[in-house]
C-alpha cells in the first residue's frame, strides 16, 4: 500500500499488504477529504462520448438511475474506467456444468450471504483471486482445494513493512512514507529487472522459498513452477505465507490438472480421478473491455481504439482531449496513474497559457513501429 497509495495521502496502517476493508476505507477517507464524493455521480454509466471539432468539446451520453438519459459536456475527456468489464467475469464454461448440484460462484458475483462453512470447497484458478480465497476460505471451510491449469510463481512478503513502520513512528507522516514509498519503488523495480536478466537464478530463488515454506516432501515442481518465465506474467504475492500456511494445515491443496468436464458431485478431471465439492469458485480471471465499452465518435466517426497507437501509454492516436489512466502491468498500477495525471495538468495548464482549444496525438515519423500496449503473454 505504500506504492499502491495515494502519492498525496499517506498510508497509516501498520500492515502494508492490507484487507480489502481497510483499503476500502482509505479511499473513501481519501475521496471525503479532498471532496472527490461530492463531484461523483453515482449509478450512472457512460454509453457513448462524442467529439466536436468546430466546438472543441465532447458530449457525454449516459443512462442513470431508473435508465434515465443524461448529457454532459467537457473540453478534455479523462477515462479513468480501466480496461474490465464490470458487468461479468470471464468465464471459460466446461461440459457438465449444468449438472453440478452444488453452488457454482464468480468472484465478480459474490453472493453476500454465501455460506461456505463446512463445506467442500473448489477454487478454480492460480491467480491473485485464487491465492487470496483460499487461505480466507479455508479458515470455515471442511476444505479448499485450488485447482490449476497451470502453476503461478507464488511469492511470501510479511503483511506489515518493518522499515516503513518504523520510519513512522521515528519521522514525520509525510517524510516517512515518500520514504517508504521510494524504497518499494525501488526494491520492486530491482527484482523485476533481475528477473529479466536472470530468469533462471530468479525462479531457481522463487521456488527454493516455496519449498521452505512447503516441506520437502511437497511437489513444488509441479504444483509452483510455471511453464514461463517470472514476470513474464504477473507473480503473486501472499501476505505472510497464508496460502502455504493453508495447505501445511492440510485446510487446502493444490491440484493441477485439466477440467474433462463437471459432475453432479464435482469435477472429473482429465487424468480421471474426481474431485468432489459443495462449491465451486471459478476465479478464471475478468473480461477485457477497454473504457467500459463506451462508443466513442470523433467528428462524427466511430473511432476503433484497436487501431490507434498510444502516446505516453495514455492518450490515442488522432484523438483529441482524451487521455485514460492506464497503470502499469509490473508494479503498481497507482504509480503510472499519477504520472497520468501530471502529465494531464501540466497539459492542460500550457494548452491554457498558450490558448489552444485541444491538442492531437499524431504518428507522422515512419520509422515508429507498432508493439503490444501491454507486453505480457497472460490469457
Amino acid at each position: 500500500m505504500h506504492t499502491m497509495g495515494y502519492r498525496f495521502r499517506p498510508w497509516r496502517e501498520a500492515k502494508s499488504i492490507a484487507a480489502g476493508q481497510s483499503i476500502l476505507r482509505y479511499i473513501r477517507e481519501t475521496a471525503e477529504e479532498y471532496g472527490i464524493d461530492r463531484n461523483i455521480r453515482f449509478n450512472h454509466r457512460v454509453v457513448r462520448a462524442s467529439w466536436s471539432s468546430p466546438d472543441a468539446r465532447w458530449t457525454v451520453e449516459a443512462t442513470g438511475p431508473d435508465d434515465q438519459a443524461v448529457r454532459l459536456s467537457c473540453n478534455f475527456l479523462y477515462m479513468c474506467s480501466g480496461y474490465y468489464e464490470y458487468a461479468e467475469g470471464h468465464m471459460p464454461g466446461w461440459p457438465g456444468m449444468d449438472r453440478f448440484t452444488g453452488q457454482i460462484v464468480h468472484p465478480q458475483q459474490w453472493p453476500e450471504d454465501l455460506d461456505y462453512a463446512g463445506k467442500r470447497v473448489i477454487v478454480i484458478g492460480s491467480g491473485a483471486t485464487a491465492v487470496t480465497l483460499v487461505p480466507a476460505m479455508a479458515e470455515k471451510a471442511a476444505h479448499v482445494t485450488m485447482l490449476q491449469r497451470s502453476p503461478t510463481y507464488i511469492v511470501t512478503r510479511p503483511s506489515k513493512d518493518a522499515i516503513a513502520n518504523w520510519l513512522h513512528r521515528t519521522l514525520p507522516s509525510r517524510l516517512a512514507y515518500g520514504l517508504a514509498r521510494w524504497k518499494n519503488i525501488l526494491l520492486q523495480m530491482y527484482f523485476y529487472n533481475l528477473a529479466q536478466r536472470k530468469p533462471d537464478a530468479t525462479r531457481r530463488t522463487i521456488l527454493k522459498f516455496a519449498q521452505m515454506q512447503l516441506g520437502r516432501d511437497f511437489d513444488v515442481s509441479k504444483h509452483f513452477s510455471p511453464r514461463y518465465n517470472p514476470w513474464d506474467q504477473r507473480l503473486c504475492l501472499v501476505p505472510d505465507g497464508d496460502l502455504f500456511a493453508a495447505i501445511r494445515s492440510g485446510k487446502a491443496s493444490v491440484v493441477t490438472d485439466e477440467i474433462e468436464t463437471f459432475t453432479q458431485k464435482g469435477i472429473r478431471l482429465r487424468s480421471g480421478s474426481e474431485l468432489e465439492a459443495d462449491v465451486i469458485v471459478t476465479a478464471t480471471g475478468l473480461k477485457m473491455r477497454l473504457m467500459g465499452g463506451i462508443e466513442l465518435v470523433v467528428d462524427g466517426v466511430a473511432t476503433d481504439l484497436a487501431k490507434t497507437m498510444t502516446y505516453k501509454g495514455m492518450m490515442s492516436s488522432d484523438v483529441p482531449n482524451m487521455a485514460m489512466a492506464l497503470g502499469y502491468t509490473n508494479a503498481s498500477w497507482t504509480l503510472k496513474c499519477d504520472l497520468t495525471s501530471d502529465y494531464v495538468c501540466r497539459l492542460l495548464n500550457f494548452m491554457d497559457e498558450h490558448g489552444y482549444a485541444y491538442g492531437t496525438p499524431r504518428k507522422r515519423d515512419p520509422s515508429v513501429a507498432e508493439e503490444p500496449a501491454l507486453s505480457f503473454i497472460s490469457g
